[in-house]
């Protein structure tokens, strides 16, 4: 090879840019992020791995509007009778279907990003979802399934409404800041049971978490029936209504309040505490192998415990932000079915904090436009249940997702593990 055939330096493929991954021998361009193993595997990591890790859960979602686009025309009467007669009118048919499916997207656009007011209930809707969301993604990050939210998330809800009602003597801003710290201590005990009982017993997270979730609500109920909770001459199961709140950020003609920054701001923190501490660190590592943590002097029993209890807390800040804001009241199922909504945020984030708020925005989007959706047209609600379990579907498959629109697969080099298996 003559010196002018030779790679330069800084040039892509030169020995400059090319460096060696851990995993196969995998040689990389770090200029494009990609690299062949010596099966001739392509592989991306970088700049080419950000790609990968947007398109499928971006792909995942656009599939999932389209299905729901068949059921809402498939699933209306006059629709019906329409598709019967398609042959003698395939135009009228398919302007009929068009139009329904405009009618129900667009009404489910307005009542979530189409004014001022939509936006404000879209961030309401998203606030919660952003505590729970961080809740379950953390617990993938170190190799957990945290299934648990909605419990932990009642129970930080009883413990932030006991001090919510019962420390009304204080001032505003200390009383709120309690709130707060009640809700998580309360979910983050509840987390800890699951944890413990995975360090020290083996016991799954999975199944434990589930049967939390059932006490939980049987716990929320039996401290309903008391009379600490009820309000006098009640008795119907609620609880007295707290007594400090946060503020609206934009008056009282929008319902927006300060919950949001204090779910950016965990969000925020929980990514500085992930990829920037020695606990993050050790939380990553534990998830990825326990074998090889403990070798390097790490204890994940004790990491288990701490994620597991960190997991709650993050959830438990859900419940005690929903009482300091647009619910005052504990009532039975207060959660709402947040917590099962969080597994679908972490996995469309890709347990990642910053793609957990996006992800918490766009089923907070969902849940606030389908009530307009439901209004203006007659389409059930549920429709966006469906949905959201479509999208939880192809993100789980993500082969299913490249396949339908034939994208190239690429392996990351030197995967994360979110979560375990059964043996794990």
């Amino acid at each position: 090879m003559s010196e002018s055939e030779r790679p330069q330096p800084g040039d892509p493929g030169s020995p400059e840019q090319l460096e060696v991954a851990a995993q196969d021998d995998v040689v990389v361009d770090v200029a494009t992020g990609e690299g062949i193993t010596p099966a001739g595997e392509l592989v991306t990591t970088g700049r080419g791995g950000l790609r990968q890790a947007i398109i499928v859960p971006v792909l995942a979602v656009v599939s999932a509007l389209a299905i729901g686009a068949l059921l809402i025309i498939f699933t209306e009467e006059a629709l019906l009778h329409q598709w019967a007669g398609f042959f003698r009118h395939p135009a009228a048919t398919l302007n009929a279907s068009g139009l329904a499916v405009r009618e129900a997207y667009g009404a489910l656009f307005r009542g979530s990003l189409g004014s001022r007011a939509a936006i404000s209930e879209t961030i309401v809707a998203a606030t919660p979802l952003v505590f729970a969301g961080l809740s379950v993604a953390i617990g993938f990050r170190a190799g957990l399934f945290n299934i648990g939210a909605e419990g932990q998330i009642t129970t930080g809800a009883v413990a932030a409404s006991m001090v919510g009602f019962s420390m009304g003597s204080l001032p505003g801003p200390i009383h709120l800041a309690l709130i707060v710290i009640a809700g998580f201590l309360g979910g983050a005990a509840w987390g800890a049971i699951p944890g413990a009982l995975k360090a020290k017993t083996g016991a799954h997270e999975v199944i434990t978490t589930i049967m939390l979730n059932v006490v939980a609500a049987n716990l929320a109920l039996y401290a309903l029936s008391t009379e600490f909770f009820r309000p006098k001459g009640r008795t119907d199961p609620i609880a007295k209504p707290v007594l400090a709140a946060f503020p609206r950020l934009f008056g009282s003609s929008y319902r927006v309040h300060a919950g949001f920054i204090v779910a950016l701001a965990m969000a925020a923190g929980v990514a500085w505490l992930l990829n920037r501490t020695t606990v993050g660190f050790e939380f990553r590592a534990v998830g990825a192998n326990p074998a090889a943590a403990r070798a390097a002097g790490m204890s994940p029993t004790r990491t288990i415990v701490v994620v597991m209890a960190l997991a709650g807390g993050l959830a438990g800040l859900a419940g005690a932000t929903q009482l300091a804001s647009t619910i005052p009241s504990l009532t039975p199922g207060f959660s709402s079915g947040y917590g099962f909504d969080a597994i679908a945020v972490a996995l469309v984030g890709r347990a990642r904090p910053s793609g957990v708020v996006a992800a918490a925005r766009l089923f907070g989007a969902l849940r606030a436009g389908s009530r307009q959706m439901q209004a203006l047209t007659q389409i059930p609600i549920d429709i966006v249940v469906v949905i959201q379990a479509l999208v939880i579907l192809f993100i789980a498959a993500p082969a299913l997702v490249r396949a339908i629109y034939r994208i190239r697969a690429r392996r990351v080099a030197g995967p994360e593990t979110f979560t375990k298996g059964w043996a794990g």
